[in-house]
């Protein structure tokens, strides 16, 4: 066979595209022969980390992905689950890490393009937006360039395509100087009966190029997401995309009327790896060949050659596997919308691979081999050491100083700044802005049905214990859709970790995943979509693991729902769920870290059947109206939640003085809520017949928030302290 090749395969050139000698043998082995420059960049693309998942594969498998409601788990764009009267919710997160941190806003933006594909791509319209962003230490010279960057990319293209974003994080640790990291999630509604895939089905079916033109901006950005970073980390710039938001939001409405006509047969976006990976997806998923002819590929740019094409990230684009007799009815549609509309090649039965330009074939490859059976690594894993108990006597500290001091630090300070730059309420639907647990959006047509959307993931309790680590991160998720009154449906996750090839990085991921995995199977919150990111380092320094989850719930009236703010004067605090006493857990707690320098201890234990127990009765009061506020405990432990809870209403609050006041106030024990509730005994009858611990913490009423013995603290003191570190921040 001859193939087109001009360039030496050297062994610098197969280091410099991500692949390993025996990775490269296994081409030769394949293919019986050396490979094209374009084939080299082809199977660079297919089977490095972040296109393949071959460090991952073996324990991602090990995921809960089924359920009731699933009805697509893992292996497509996105994950879809019922929602009832003939809807669905489609959903996915997905990293953007390494671009953002080379070109923050273009980056950031991207990465909310991207997602807003996958979504879409399946015939669903985006009604919902989240992200979670780890920065590094704020003193570090980048931070700040960093979170201006990225903030105002998120923004900059979510708001003008017309999404609102719902919710997030944002966080910050030394360990992420390097290496920040941008998850960014994306949910829509579709009809069951009209969900669109990626399988192609029929032999010599046209295969469409709809969107965007093609560029050099993006070559190679998937091989660079699966390597770490060095020195030359600048030169890498080239790598990362550029979007254009106005654009993407004409493809998705030529997409949406294009597949109401019926002529769409599979559909999908092209993002890591581009025309690459579209085309090889849709082939290998449908037991069919490819073939492509570049020199019928919309381009923006002159003499670009066929790998640049076959590499390039440009954003907005789709392939399509096209029902012939619909070409014009899709042409016209696709034109109106000022986009491309282009037959690039067909579907055939030889499962090859075949690219031909300007005239001469400069690949040709077997198709599965390159999507569905790519290299996969069972690699050497060490378990991570147990943290040390924490022994000796609790430090000591100033109640009302060191709540105070934790709302204007770095980590629990208001987010303000970062999302009202959001477009929050765009499409009308929106029931919460941020800074309550969990966004929760309307389902448009429906007279009381909602969703309900967070995100969460403690890294500090990841690094002292992945297993436990991973379960919180979805116990966390679950509870904060439950303190809204929803029903937590499935969830998807972003795994982020350092190099896989080192023992302690792998275990990480390992006992990461399993805790992930027991959590969602006791929970009933199953993984139905997600993303691997690896290679987070930067000069062999990790960043902490960071096993983001986000999750979707269901409100069938949203009318009760419940938020954190304090509904009145002179109701009644309960504390669901506690330990015996208020809480106790002050290992790897905010606490420890940001007042006495401590990163001790292990993090707080999760136990699930106690998690379940406790929010499927919370959630039963908030429906039955027995409760008037709720909000979960989390970093920061109680004094936290309930500062938040009278900041949020400008209402105070007298809490009775706990026994061990710095272990009550500031520990972060798990499966913990605060309520408050107009008839005190219905609730405290409820929760002795369930056998859910309940415990009066004292009344809300007046301005000022006293804990125990503490000194009174104004609301609007609180509110000062809370609203301050960021604006002073990025001033």
């Amino acid at each position: 066979m001859t193939i087109a090749n001009r360039i030496p395969i050297t062994d610098e050139l197969i280091a410099a595209h991500g692949l390993k000698p025996d990775e490269y043998q296994r081409i030769l082995d394949l293919i019986g022969r050396e490979p094209s420059f374009t084939e080299l960049g082809i199977f660079s693309a297919m089977w490095n980390e972040h296109c393949s998942y071959k460090s991952s594969k073996k324990w991602l498998r090990t995921l809960p992905t089924t359920g009731p409601r699933v009805i697509q788990g893992p292996g497509e764009n996105a994950g879809v689950v019922d929602i009832g009267d003939g809807q669905c919710v489609v959903f996915k997160m997905e990293s953007h890490n390494h671009p953002s941190y080379i070109e923050p806003y273009q980056g950031a933006a991207t990465g909310v393009g991207g997602i807003l594909r996958d979504v879409f791509t399946m015939g669903a319209r985006p009604v919902a937006a989240m992200n979670a962003l780890r920065f590094g230490a704020p003193d570090h010279p980048k931070t700040q360039h960093l979170v201006a960057g990225v903030v105002s990319g998120i923004g900059g293209y979510g708001n003008s395509f017309g999404v609102p974003t719902v919710g997030g994080e944002v966080n910050f640790d030394a360990r992420y100087n390097g290496n920040i990291l941008v998850n960014a999630f994306a949910a829509g509604i579709a009809e069951t009966d009209a969900i669109f895939y990626s399988k192609a089905e029929g032999v010599g079916l046209p295969v469409v190029y709809l969107g965007a033109k093609t560029g050099r901006d993006g070559v190679g950005g998937a091989t660079m997401a699966s390597a770490e970073f060095d020195e030359a980390t600048d030169e890498k710039r080239p790598t990362v995309q550029v979007g254009d938001p106005f654009t993407e939001k004409c493809l998705l409405e030529a997409c949406l009327e294009l597949m109401a006509t019926g002529a769409v047969i599979a559909i999908q976006d092209m993002g890591a790896a581009g025309l690459t990976c579209s085309a090889v997806e849709m082939g290998a998923k449908g037991d069919l060949g490819i073939e492509l002819d570049l020199d019928l590929v919309p381009v923006r740019e002159e003499r670009m050659s066929a790998y640049e094409m076959m590499l390039s990230e440009s954003q907005e684009r789709m392939l399509m596997v096209l029902r012939p007799e619909k070409r014009a009815q899709a042409e016209a549609i696709f034109h109106k919308w000022g986009l491309d509309f282009a037959i690039v090649g067909k579907t055939t039965d030889d499962l090859r691979f075949r690219i031909v330009h300007h005239g001469e074939e400069v690949a040709n490859l077997p198709i599965k081999e390159l999507g569905d059976e790519a290299p996969e690594y069972d690699r050497p894993w060490v378990a991570p050491k147990a943290a040390a108990a924490l022994t000796g006597a609790v430090p000591q500290a100033d109640v009302a100083d060191t709540l105070l001091s934790l709302l204007n630090s770095p980590d629990l300070s208001s987010r303000r700044w970062v999302w009202e730059q959001y477009d929050t309420l765009i499409q009308g639907n929106s029931l919460q802005i941020p800074g309550g647990d969990a966004g929760v959006v309307r389902v448009d047509g429906h007279p009381t049905k909602a969703l309900a959307f967070s995100s969460d993931v403690t890294p500090r309790y990841c690094e002292a214990d992945p297993y436990e680590g991973g379960k919180q991160a979805v116990a966390e998720c679950w509870r904060n859709i439950t303190a809204t009154g929803a029903e937590p449906l499935a969830s998807t996750d972003n795994l982020n970790f350092g190099n896989p090839e080192k023992p302690e990085i792998m275990g990480q991921l390992v006992q990461a995943i399993k805790g992930i995995g027991e959590a969602c199977t006791a929970l009933g919150f199953p993984i139905v979509s997600g993303n691997v990111s690896l290679y987070n380092e930067t000069l062999g320094e990790a960043i902490p693991p960071t096993p983001t989850i986000a999750g979707v719930g269901l409100i069938d009236d949203w009318h009760r729902t419940a938020r954190i703010g304090f509904a009145g004067e002179d109701q009644t605090i309960i504390l669901l769920g506690a330990p015996e006493g208020w809480g106790s857990h002050l290992g790897q707690s905010v606490y420890l870290r940001d007042i006495h320098g401590l990163a001790d201890g292990p993090p707080p234990p999760v136990d699930l059947a106690h998690e379940k127990s406790v929010g499927d009765f919370v959630r039963g009061l908030i429906r039955s109206g027995a409760t008037t506020a709720v909000h979960d405990c989390s970093d920061g432990g109680l004094a936290v939640a309930i500062a938040e809870m009278a900041m949020a209403s400008g209402i105070g609050a007298v809490i009775d003085a706990p026994e061990n006041a710095i272990p009550a106030f500031y520990g972060e024990d798990q499966g913990r809520y605060v309520i408050t509730a107009g008839n005190a005994d219905e609730v405290l009858a409820k929760a002795r017949a369930a056998g859910v611990s309940a415990v009066v913490l004292g009344r809300t009423g007046g301005d000022t928030l006293k804990l125990g013995a503490a000194r009174e603290i104004a609301v609007s003191a609180l509110k000062e302290a809370h609203e301050a570190w960021f604006p002073g921040f990025m001033d």
